[in-house]
């Protein structure tokens, strides 16, 4: 698979000398995939990602990987800050409401397989915009096929808890924390921000169906 070049001048080196632990995705929300490439290019918003995947699956690279783009901004992922200097930034044509085309689903499965191949990235390590920032981004969306990834071991598969225990909203933190996700925030923004992942049609309190539909204990931090 050839990626199309289209450097970005939103980058730098990264910082205290990391490399990519994380693949972070996200969604697009622009209606034109030609602007938001020229966006993503543009000094004057200076953000930018690494790839930029359009709907009908041509690939583009804007930031070459062993430098950090400029696209996760403020948030952290199992305690660790500057997502920037420690990820890989996938963009992905998409509005948010809309599925995700084929097309573009079979480069994203062959982009991951070789980034996380390069750079010795778990599956627990591919995450959403979402799930670093939670109340903040709502990236890569409840129509991206996280189940499809996960079928490919690409992604944590959901649903393979097990019995949790207690089914309240401390432990339901506490399993979220072990997972990654930043747990400054309060009892609903971080129930949304699980569910949107793992559960995103989840409505209502806390259910023991939210339990249910996390990851294996095997992904949770020791």
């Amino acid at each position: 698979m050839r990626a199309i070049s289209h450097p970005s001048p939103n980058f730098g080196p990264r910082r205290d000398g990391l490399q990519p632990s994380l693949i972070v995705l996200h969604y697009t929300a622009m209606p034109d995939p030609d602007e938001a490439l020229t966006r993503l290019c543009d000094p004057e918003h200076e953000v930018s990602a690494h790839y930029l995947i359009y709907r009908d699956g041509r690939l583009f690279r804007m930031v070459e990987e062993d430098q950090r783009a400029w696209h996760a901004g403020a948030g952290s992922w199992r305690g660790m800050d500057d997502i920037n200097s420690r990820s890989i930034g996938i963009e992905i044509d998409n509005d948010g409401a809309s599925p995700f085309s084929e097309p573009q689903m079979c480069t994203l499965e062959q982009l991951l397989s070789g980034v996380m191949t390069r750079w010795d990235i778990p599956p627990a390590a591919v995450i959403g915009h979402s799930d670093m920032a939670p109340g903040r981004k709502f990236d890569p969306g409840p129509r991206f096929d996280w189940a499809r990834l996960a079928r490919q071991g690409l992604a944590v598969c959901s649903g393979t808890s097990g019995s949790i225990g207690d089914p309240s909203f401390d432990t339901f933190r506490s399993c979220a924390a072990k997972l990654g996700y930043p747990t400054d925030i309060d009892d609903a923004t971080l129930l949304a921000a699980v569910r949107l992942r793992h559960r995103p049609w989840g409505e209502g309190a806390l259910s023991e169906d939210d339990f249910a539909a996390l990851p294996s204990p095997s992904h949770f931090l020791a």
